[in-house]
């Protein structure tokens, strides 16, 4: 019924236009007036003031400077975001949360947003053959349901002749985060074909890559609980420590290796007829903003990568280390920081070889290795929400004050005041410098015995309550599983390895 709704509003909307934007916010007349700040369905006014859910504000951005590895002011979209495109968006009160103050911040729900909703992720090997089954089935439909609330922008506001020309495209639920993360790492469009700069990156690299990546799990896990009705939902985790091979490889999870090809996935699993997007070689070659096609089939080949760039992957002993390390992050808080629990989590240094993180990438060798693409493959959300249980970990441990992450002279897109890219509505850095508790999460492996009595009560709970309604509701109706068709995989191959060497002592991704 999802699907057929939204398929419905594809064809009923307007011609593409071009970034991941509220729907309400694409208009010529809220880019012009940089103003994003849509009606709530509720009242029916701005952001719900009428019901007192939020106003409609100024933004205000932090002027701390930044760090000195992006040499440039003015010439990229993400600069200062969001202000090149709006700068009044709705700020909501109390609970409330989204571009128009009509949803729950995370960890809450309920008409006023005051019940606290505890939810528990679990490692995927743990969950039962239909839990796993569920999880399969609500990826697929994400990938197969255009996104009600967002649309994906295609071009830059200078090409948009700032505002009155829009440049949108639709986008599925699951490819607008695969866009998500495109955008916020994607080189800087200097003007013209080659004229781009590489390093710049406003997620990856430096303090804020853990606290945007929390965010990007939790928006995640939103966008699937209000696509599938499932308010229980949480993101699962593959726990890969001492893991030898791809343990989630298979075709009960997430494919395992075709025998036909061993890049592509086999024909048995659903993801075999995955088309990946935002790989966009065409943002280094020509300067341009990826547009949403198609550009081949998902790869992976877990094992045969080149080991110079990663010999094993994580054990139990490195994740000890690295959440023993007192320093969130150290030096110029980039590739380059020393003893910095962040760089050492996130993998890089000054060496060849990757770690922890990065190494997990490498690894599986396909759409996985490129920093824009990879969250083309599911794995990328058990893998991250692996990563962010290491940084809960390393919160609870050291219990660090807020003054800790970096004020200011952290790389671009990386302070803590900084509003990070592209998220609509705001999240700042420094706001999710905290404890997954204080965000309605836990991990199963992080719970105390009494703590898991408790919540797993509080769910017990939930389920009994919700079953009991589904049986009022349903005793008169039989209830059908929609059918998935499978499509056949595409047979345009990348054509050489998506990791290189860009200079003698820092590695980074690029598109070839």
């Amino acid at each position: 019924r999802n699907f057929l709704g939204a398929l419905l509003f594809f064809f009923l909307l307007p011609g593409p236009s071009k970034q991941q934007f509220p729907r309400p916010c694409i208009t010529t007349e809220a880019l012009r007036s940089k103003q994003c700040c849509p009606l709530w369905a509720g009242d029916s006014s701005a952001c719900g003031a009428l019901s007192g859910r939020g106003s409609c504000e100024d933004v205000v951005v932090s002027e701390l400077r930044n760090g000195p590895q992006y040499p440039f002011s003015g010439v990229d979209d993400r600069e200062r975001w969001p202000l090149v495109f709006y700068n009044r968006t709705c700020r909501c009160a109390g609970n409330f949360m989204g571009f128009d103050c009509g949803g729950c911040r995370f960890g809450y729900t309920g008409e006023q947003c005051l019940q606290q909703r505890p939810r528990v992720r679990r490692n995927v090997l743990h969950l039962s053959e239909a839990e796993r089954h569920k999880f399969i089935s609500y990826l697929n439909l994400a990938k197969n349901t255009v996104s009600l609330d967002y649309v994906m922008v295609t071009g830059t506001y200078r090409e948009m002749d700032n505002g009155s020309r829009p440049m949108f495209s639709n986008v599925s639920v699951y490819d607008l985060f695969v866009w998500l993360h495109y955008y916020v790492s994607r080189a800087a469009l200097l003007g013209g074909p080659n004229n781009v700069w590489e390093d710049a990156d406003f997620g990856h690299w430096a303090p804020g890559f853990l606290p945007w990546h929390r965010v990007f799990l939790l928006l995640w896990e939103q966008h699937i609980q209000k696509l599938t009705g499932d308010e229980e939902f949480a993101v699962p985790y593959w726990d890969w420590r001492d893991a030898r091979d791809c343990q989630v490889c298979t075709d009960e999870l997430m494919g395992g290796r075709s025998p036909l090809d061993p890049k592509l996935i086999s024909p048995g699993s659903v993801f075999s007829s995955w088309k990946v997007k935002h790989t966009c070689r065409c943002t280094s070659t020509l300067g341009l903003l990826c547009d949403g096609t198609a550009e081949g089939p998902l790869l992976r080949n877990p094992g045969n990568h080149d080991r110079g760039f990663s010999s094993r992957l994580p054990t139990w002993a490195d994740v000890e280390f690295t959440v023993s390390l007192p320093d969130y992050d150290t030096g110029a808080m980039d590739r380059t920081a020393n003893m910095s629990f962040r760089n050492t989590l996130e993998g890089l240094g000054s060496s060849r070889e990757l770690h922890m993180h990065a190494s997990l990438h490498v690894f599986m060798n396909g759409s996985m290795s490129s920093v824009q693409g990879s969250a083309n493959d599911p794995i990328f959300i058990l893998h991250h929400a692996f990563v962010d249980s290491i940084y809960e970990r390393w919160l609870r441990r050291h219990q660090p004050p807020r003054t800790q992450f970096p004020q200011e002279n952290a790389p671009i897109g990386h302070n803590d005041g900084y509003f990070m890219v592209p998220f609509l509505p705001l999240h700042r850095n420094g706001d999710y410098f905290i404890s997954s508790k204080e965000l309605g999460y836990d991990y199963a492996y992080l719970l105390e015995p009494g703590e898991l009595v408790s919540v797993t009560s509080i769910i017990l709970g939930a389920l009994v309550a919700f079953l009991a309604g589904v049986a009022v509701t349903t005793l008169a109706r039989a209830c059908r599983k929609p059918h998935l068709k499978r499509r056949e995989a595409s047979q345009s191959m990348e054509k050489q390895p998506l990791l290189s060497r860009t200079g003698d002592s820092a590695m980074s991704y690029h598109i070839p």
